[in-house]
């Protein structure tokens, strides 16, 4: 288990499937946060369908007993590297708490589980007007891509 801290009473662990309490109301937050409609039920059976099928890895920010922060990997390869990569998808950390350094803790969290796996990268995608995230994740040494374009391709579900 990963337990971090930066002088501050936030602490970081790894999520199981028994914590999903406390993770559905965060990311139905963290829907909402990207303009999505509000359903914890939902959210709720989506990360239980990550977990129990081991297909993400999730990370809580705690102050005391009060969940505050989440961060969700998702697992990858590259096929130029030949490794592992992960992908976090998801970070999130209520107002009340950002700029204590819950943020930046979840995000050591995410680099040492990726180091421990012996992943070659972590990637991670914002919204261009999310300067706030933009610059906790550059203090935490993350660069911007330069080099390669994204591109996406929608589906209808």
């Amino acid at each position: 288990m990963c337990h971090l801290t930066l002088m501050n009473p936030i602490q970081i662990r790894r999520a199981s499937i028994d914590d999903l309490g406390l993770i559905s109301p965060l990311f139905d937050l963290y829907r909402q946060f990207y303009e999505q409609d509000s359903d914890v039920a939902k959210a709720e059976n989506f990360l239980a369908q990550r977990l129990q099928h081991h297909e993400s890895v999730i990370f809580l920010a705690f102050d005391g007993a009060d969940a505050v922060g989440f961060t969700q990997l998702y697992p990858g390869f590259s096929s130029v590297s030949m490794a592992r990569t992960f992908l976090l998808n998801d970070l999130y950390v209520l107002a009340s708490h950002r700029r204590h350094g819950a943020g930046a803790l979840l995000l050591k969290a995410a680099v040492a589980h990726a180091q421990s796996a012996q992943a070659v990268r972590i990637s991670l995608t914002t919204n261009v007007a999310n300067t706030t995230a933009q610059a906790v994740y550059e203090a935490q040494g993350w660069a911007r891509e330069q080099a390669f374009l994204t591109y996406n391709f929608k589906l209808n579900p």
